[in-house]
């Protein structure tokens, strides 16, 4: 997982949810511009990215596959 990653969940969810960016960056992190500022330099750290992945998986839309590149918290705990 990188951040790139978390931006492409983010505009995955948004887009099919008809959310802005932002909208789902507040919800997401408690930060409207998070998401759209790790396309540029910025960075997270490991915890944040953690939470935030884990916000996604959490609310992940049943009709909106997650992206197979992306690994998925949830399928690690079906697994084991």
């Amino acid at each position: 997982m990188d951040k790139k990653d978390l931006v492409r969940l983010g505009e995955l969810y948004a887009n099919h949810l008809g959310l802005e960016i932002s909208t789902v960056s507040t919800y997401a992190a408690n930060d409207g511009k998070w998401l759209a500022s790790l396309k540029g330099a910025a960075s997270c750290t490991l915890r944040r990215a953690a939470i935030v992945v884990r916000w996604f998986d959490d609310r992940w839309p049943v009709d909106l596959e997650w992206p197979a590149d992306i690994p998925r918290p949830s399928q690690k705990k079906e697994v084991a």
